[in-house]
């Protein structure tokens, strides 16, 4: 049988939200020190009653842990600038899909659409070179076709 989902929100009753903080802090402590096992990490964790009583845990040194925090959060840096290498990744992406739209509207050209804005001559030059790949197409399905009739006739 499944637990019964329960609503994340604040516990009205007050004796049900103690028993509720307590297990869970119980609960919280444990998964804690088994990560700490598990994964060889340094876990510190601080946890304030709503009555003001302070929980710890550590599972080393809780000030050493505290001043590699410290240490940590200060040794950050400021986010940077992208890089180049980001940069040039971009106008490539950029580049890329440029390309792309190009391909795309072509090919919608050749298939006929889009082409209400075009001059006579760029229908003419269309024209000729929807002609030149039909003669390629008619060329390669005669030449399957004669070896097709040839691999028949053997």
């Amino acid at each position: 049988m499944a637990r019964e989902k329960i609503q994340i929100r604040k516990i009205d009753n007050a004796t049900a939200r103690q028993v509720t903080f307590s297990k869970r802090r119980r609960g919280l402590f444990k998964k804690a020190e088994e990560l700490s096992i598990l994964c060889d990490a340094d876990i510190a964790l601080i946890i304030f009653s709503a009555t003001g009583k302070l929980f710890e845990y550590s599972s080393s040194s809780m000030k050493e842990i505290l001043r590699r925090h410290s240490t940590h959060s200060k040794n950050q840096k400021k986010p940077e600038e992208p890089s180049l290498k980001l940069h040039l990744e971009n106008s490539n992406y950029t580049s890329l899909n440029k390309q792309i739209e190009e391909a795309s509207q072509e090919l919608r050209h050749m298939k006929g659409e889009d082409i209400q804005s075009f001059t006579l001559e760029e229908l003419q030059q269309l024209e000729k070179n929807l002609k030149a790949g039909l003669s390629r197409v008619q060329e390669q399905k005669v030449l399957l076709f004669f070896v097709s009739c040839a691999i028949i006739m053997t």
